[in-house]
């Protein structure tokens, strides 16, 4: 044995090995929030928001199965209506209107109510002197419009058909209402803006006809 060979005593493993440095690439990687991750987040929380909204929405309304409002010109009276050459519109109109709520556990607020008359497509009348009210269950409310005074009217048809319905005894008139509503549902509120569309055949003024009651077209959209 070579003197100079230490002595060896048992085995031999070699020099200790040292511990590997604890990575944090990857935990961070882990627990970081990349674009795609919080975009996916977004999004479900998103989904999950409108699904529960659309269950409240339809067990509100299975609970109280609202109806939409029913609006009628229950009488009109036209007293003057006249086009002159220069396309001046002078006219005096006064209408019956009511409205219907349907519902058994709904109420409607009317915060505002706007009429416009139109004639061959030709607006002649505004106005928006008309009540704001709350309406309750299963009730019937009226409300007045009135239509007075002179206006430019355009259209190329428009002395041909004054000529002609003239001579057939009835004018055809459309009457628009806009509301801005609130639907009460318990202890819930639900705004809405329908927009009614009456189309009147009004009786020439002097010809002795009788208007007839019309119902109108509701529209929420």
């Amino acid at each position: 044995m070579d003197p100079k060979q230490p002595n060896l005593n048992g085995a031999y493993y070699g020099p200790p090995i040292p511990p590997q440095p604890q990575s944090y690439n990857n935990i961070g990687r882990r627990s970081s929030c990349g674009p795609c991750s919080c975009l996916c987040s977004l999004l479900k929380a998103l989904i999950s928001i409108i699904v529960i909204l659309g269950i409240v929405v339809l067990v509100l309304w299975l609970v109280f199965r609202p109806n939409e409002i029913k609006v009628y010109v229950t009488s009109a009276d036209l007293s003057q209506f006249n086009l002159t050459n220069n396309n001046n519109l002078q006219y005096n109109l006064s209408l019956n209107m009511s409205i219907r709520n349907p519902n058994k556990r709904i109420g409607i607020y009317y915060d505002y109510m706007e009429a416009r008359a139109i004639y061959d497509g030709s607006r002649f009348g505004y106005t928006n002197n008309l009540p704001t009210f709350y309406q309750g269950h299963k009730n019937t409310s009226d409300f007045f419009p009135v239509f007075q005074g002179q206006s430019l009217v355009f259209g190329d048809s428009l002395k041909g058909t004054y000529g002609r319905e003239k001579g057939e005894g009835f004018y055809y008139v459309e009457v628009k209402v806009y509301m801005w509503i609130r639907l009460k549902v318990s202890i819930v509120k639900i705004r809405a803006k329908p927009h009614v569309d009456c189309t009147l055949k009004l009786p020439v003024p002097g010809s002795g006809a009788k208007f007839e009651e019309t119902s109108c077209d509701v529209d929420y959209f």
